[in-house]
């Protein structure tokens, strides 16, 4: 500080305090960009969450769907397999009952033809 001569007066060489009007408009302005972008970032993570939420969503669903789809396949191939047992099965009964009926042809053919025999011989001893 300094005394001038004959006055009072203090004289200071520190800066004032006060900031001039464009030193305040371009504080407002820094906050108010940074308050943007650190909008915009929040932005841009929520949407990257949502995306990678719906791509885990999209991807379970492609497995269950897969899975589903493995199943149905299983299934199928099971019924498939009982389809053709059963055919099998059945193949063997009629041919079970195929063989048994011709066995009883033969027999009743054997027995028509043993008749047809006495028959004739008891027409021979007639004449």
């Amino acid at each position: 500080m300094f005394r001038a001569a004959g006055a009072r007066r203090l004289i200071s060489t520190t800066p004032a305090l006060r900031k001039t009007a464009t030193e305040q408009a371009k504080e407002t302005l820094e906050s108010a960009n940074r308050k943007f972008g650190d909008a915009g970032v929040a932005g841009i993570d929520k949407g990257q969450q949502a995306t990678q939420s719906a791509k885990e969503a999209i991807g379970m669903g492609a497995k269950d769907a897969q899975g589903k789809a493995s199943e149905m396949a299983g299934s199928a191939k099971g019924t498939g397999n009982e389809m053709s047992g059963k055919a099998s099965e059945m193949a063997g009964s009629a041919k079970g009952t195929a063989s048994e009926m011709s066995g009883k042809a033969e027999g009743k053919a054997e027995e028509l033809k043993g008749k047809a025999k006495g028959t004739a011989e008891e027409i021979k001893g007639k004449m």
